[in-house]
């Protein structure tokens, strides 16, 4: 019985193993996916900066149906990150806050969303 329960257990763990083999490529892939543009308010930004040459912090706010400090949060960590550019003006007596999407940030967009297809062909093949 000892030894029908080993052999068991031992073709137990050999199935383990090999799961776990076959998935750490997708968990590796995913785990390297750029976390700031991966959170979705700050994909809405890039993606809509990446298909307007330039957006008001009040059509973004309209566009992202977001809040105020919410916008606000999101796009600071990508200007600090290089991904967008804040430009202040003033259009008479009100402030106007326009952002671009910077080449740093088109090619960290495209090289997320090239993770993503790959991500999405494994597991469609997987």
């Amino acid at each position: 019985m000892a030894a029908k329960s080993g052999a068991f257990r031992a073709v137990r763990e050999e199935k383990s193993k090999r799961s776990v083999a076959s998935a750490r490529p997708a968990e590796a892939s995913a785990a390297s996916l750029d976390r700031l543009v991966h959170e979705r308010t700050r994909l809405a930004i890039v993606s809509a900066l990446a298909v307007n040459p330039s957006l008001t912090f009040k059509e973004l706010k309209q566009l992202l149906r977001a809040t105020d400090g919410n916008l606000s949060v999101h796009a600071r960590k990508l200007e600090d990150a290089g991904y967008i550019a804040c430009m202040k003006s003033f259009a008479g007596r009100l402030p106007k806050t326009e952002y671009r999407l910077t080449a740093t940030g088109r090619r960290a967009l495209e090289k997320y969303l090239d993770h993503m297809e790959a991500l999405i062909r494994a597991t469609r093949e997987g």
